[in-house]
């Protein structure tokens, strides 16, 4: 989340790269240069693989140049340490049992000058322990230019509670998931069994959570909805249920980074590297968001352009939650499906996925579908948070990160069409004879799947895949499609599968990666490719 709110706000020193023909700063200028002595600290705090190598080169170089002796540090109590939380009696925090001042650095903090305030005086583990990004050798490598001391050896061990685990009382997990996070925990399904159920299994669902999963007292829990030429009205789970009537839908979720690990192999992307199994499909169940704002005094129609705002309760260090928006026009559609949700192919919403109540946007990707939800509101302003502003947008594949304006790309909303195959997985060998190819696919906005094209030798030929299910109501194929393919292969023969799906207003999927590519990694849904070999 760092490096978000790094390049909302602030410029990160240019790596030694040639600048790419349609950056929107000229060559000298001061975002150009940024600052290049907060190189090493603005790695640390950002876990940039580049950067850090950047500000290692550097740091070494300057070791080579003057060596210097390894020095002693004055000792501290965590009382004289305490003294220091002003930049006018300098910024000090501690991490194990070193001190460091971080004065200087206090307004470069990519996260905000507030953030680092929330440690000043005290430990950076509790704060850390949020972002588990900080927690990479180089980071702590790189923490030591900051050092002013030792904390005195009877006061080594923090205090009580100061390092507790914000991730502590995050539910247990499935062992099948492929896990790309820990803290905070993102998984998603074996590609394999992703093809093997129209609905996933609440357990395999995968997983994307920006922040700690919250513990909700589902007896006390009230939803609030406000806004502006409404009522404001404080509902509990059960006057959900019983004053509005419950809707089910089957709709298809899909993180914005789905298949960013193939964006990483043509340049690297900061993200999750997420396989092709950042998508799910679940039967919800709960009530329409319409209703709700209806009740609350809201009308079908709005002048001007209004947003209805989402915001959970998991909360960062500050206590910011995350948030998300949806245009009012969307949200207040009959044919738009909108849900406040309890339920998930018919049993109680599990933690990871939002208990006792979140919200799902059928069509739409799947960070507006927001989690654990404490508030509705209309507003004339999309959601504030960073996650609706500041990230989950596409870019030029020429922007990079000193370039990027967040303030110039829309919010992504509706998807682009898309589809992979769940087998036979790369590398493997298959046998001679009849080969089986499966595989999903899916199209944002309700636009339903009509074909899915399928080759064997890298897009030379095509062959017509077979979907199964259901055909939708037109405009509302809020599902995916799986669809499979069989074909004779001849022993050691290479194979290079291509898919392609074709969407009812015939967007096609892009032949490669590489036109696509932007710096977050996200709307990745080139043709997808495996490579396999025929057993002899």
């Amino acid at each position: 989340m760092l490096l978000l709110r790094a390049v909302a706000g602030r410029r990160l020193p240019p790596l030694p790269l040639p600048r790419r023909g349609c950056s929107r700063l000229p060559p000298g200028s001061p975002a150009a240069g940024g600052r290049r002595g907060a190189a090493p600290v603005l790695a640390a705090l950002l876990g940039l693989g580049a950067v850090l190598a950047y500000g290692e080169r550097r740091r070494r170089g300057a070791q080579a140049a003057q060596a210097t002796p390894v020095p002693r540090y004055p000792l501290y109590t965590r009382e004289e340490v305490g003294r220091h939380r002003s930049p006018k009696d300098r910024i000090w925090v501690t991490h194990g049992t070193e001190v460091f001042d971080v004065t200087d650095f206090v307004e470069l903090h990519p996260g905000g000058a507030d953030k680092v305030l929330l440690a000043a005086g005290g430990a950076l583990e509790p704060f850390w322990a949020l972002y588990a990004v900080h927690s990479q050798p180089h980071v702590l490598e790189l923490l030591q230019e900051y050092k002013v001391g030792e904390l005195s050896p009877e006061e080594a061990l923090p205090a009580p509670d100061t390092t507790q685990d914000p991730f502590a009382r995050d539910p247990p997990r499935h062992p099948g998931l492929r896990v790309n996070s820990q803290k905070p925990f993102n998984a998603e399904p074996p590609a394999e069994l992703l093809a093997e159920r129209f609905l996933t299994p609440n357990e395999l669902f995968f997983t994307r959570n920006h922040l700690p999963v919250p513990a909700v007292d589902p007896s006390s829990y009230r939803l609030r909805v406000e806004g502006p030429g409404g009522r404001a009205l404080s509902l509990s789970l059960a006057e959900l249920r019983s004053r509005f009537p419950k809707h089910e839908v089957t709709a298809t979720l899909q993180c914005a980074g789905n298949r960013r690990a193939e964006m990483s192999r043509v340049r690297p992307v900061k993200g999750l590297a997420w396989d092709i199994g950042a998508i799910s499909t679940a039967r919800w169940g709960g009530v329409r968001l319409r209703d709700v704002l209806l009740d609350a005094g809201f009308g079908e129609e709005r002048e001007g352009e209004w947003h209805v705002c989402f915001e959970g309760l998991d909360a960062d260090a500050t206590g910011a939650p995350y948030g998300a928006s949806i245009p009012y026009g969307r949200a207040v559609s009959p044919a738009a499906d909108v849900l406040l949700a309890y339920e998930m192919n018919g049993e109680e919403l599990p933690r990871d996925h939002g208990f006792p109540l979140r919200v799902v946007v059928p069509g739409v990707v799947g960070a507006r579908s927001v989690k654990w939800l404490q508030r509705v509101a209309v507003s004339l302003a999309e959601s504030p948070s960073h996650w609706q502003r500041n990230d989950y947008k596409g870019f030029s594949p020429c922007v990079d990160w000193d370039t990027v304006d967040y303030t110039t790309a829309p919010a992504i909303q509706e998807l682009p069409v898309q589809s992979a195959i769940t087998h036979p997985r790369p590398g493997t060998a298959v046998p001679a004879g009849e080969l089986t190819v499966k595989g999903y696919a899916w199209s944002g906005g309700g636009r339903e799947v009509v074909r899915v094209d399928v080759s064997l030798d890298g897009g030379r030929t095509w062959r017509v895949a077979r979907l199964t299910g259901e055909r939708p109501v037109p405009g509302r194929a809020w599902a995916w499609a799986l669809w499979e393919l069989q074909a004779p292969v001849t022993a050691g023969a290479e194979l290079e599968i291509v898919c392609k799906a074709v969407d009812g207003s015939y967007n096609v999927q892009p032949d490669t990666v590489a036109p696509i590519w932007n710096l977050r990694g996200v709307l990745s849904n080139a043709w997808h490719r495996v490579h396999v070999t025929v057993s002899r």
